[in-house]
Formats: C-alpha cells, structure tokens, sequence
C-alpha cells in the first residue's frame, strides 16, 4: 500500500467549511501519480499507460481545513486489460475512513491510440 499525504490548502474548503468533493477527487489524482510514477509507470513518459473509465466514490466523512490527512492506493485487483485501484482518504489523527474510492483504469498503448491488454511486466510492477 501507498501512502501519500497531502496538505489541505486554503482555497481547497468551501463556503460549508470542509474540503469540497470536487478538490477530493484531485487528492486522489494525487495518490495515484505518486503511486505509479513510484512503480515506473509514467503517465506522460511511456508509450503504454492505464486511463479512468469508471469511478465509484463513496463520501464518509467531511473533511476540514487543520485535518491531517493521507491518501492510501492499492491495486485491488488486475484483470486482462483493467485494474481496480482501491483508494482510501484517511484521518491519520483519528484513523476515520473519510472517502472511499475504487477507480478502474484500462490500459492504453499511445503509439496505436487503443486500449491494451496489461502487459507482464507492469503486472509485476503493480503488485509489488
């Protein structure tokens, strides 16, 4: 599992006084960079990348501006050409789940613009 903080700023909470959904959803955009860019995936650098065809996102617990928080990533499951990222904001004060968030992604070859079966070595660099 992969862990990356991430520092609420300012212009991130709304008018209600917590973090708006739509800034959520970038924190785990966050996540996810630094989890494949830590595995060598590169999603600006290689021919052979992974593209969001379907979120499902589920909003526990507000988020607000002092909160200490991580997001966590892992791939819960890797199909023939999908993967499903399990991701997690968490309170790291109080443990509390805020958001919950399963993202599959297809994988894509750049060079021939078309979706592409998962090839072994990025398996190999997906579960390690």
């Amino acid at each position: 599992m992969h862990k990356t903080p991430i520092q609420i700023r300012f212009n991130d909470v709304d008018q209600m006084g917590h973090v708006n959904n739509a800034v959520i959803m970038e924190y785990l955009d966050l996540g996810k960079d630094a989890f494949f860019s830590g595995r060598g995936l590169s999603p600006t650098k290689s021919d052979f990348t992974v593209m969001v065809v379907h979120y499902d996102v589920d909003f526990r617990k507000q988020i607000h501006y002092h909160d200490q928080i991580e997001v966590t990533t892992e791939v819960e499951k890797i199909g023939n050409k999908s993967i499903t990222v399990l991701q997690r904001v968490v309170n790291t004060e109080t443990g509390d789940i805020c958001v919950e968030c399963r993202t599959v992604m297809a994988g894509y070859r750049r060079s021939t613009s078309s979706s592409e079966v998962i090839p072994p070595e990025v398996r190999a660099w997906l579960t390690r």
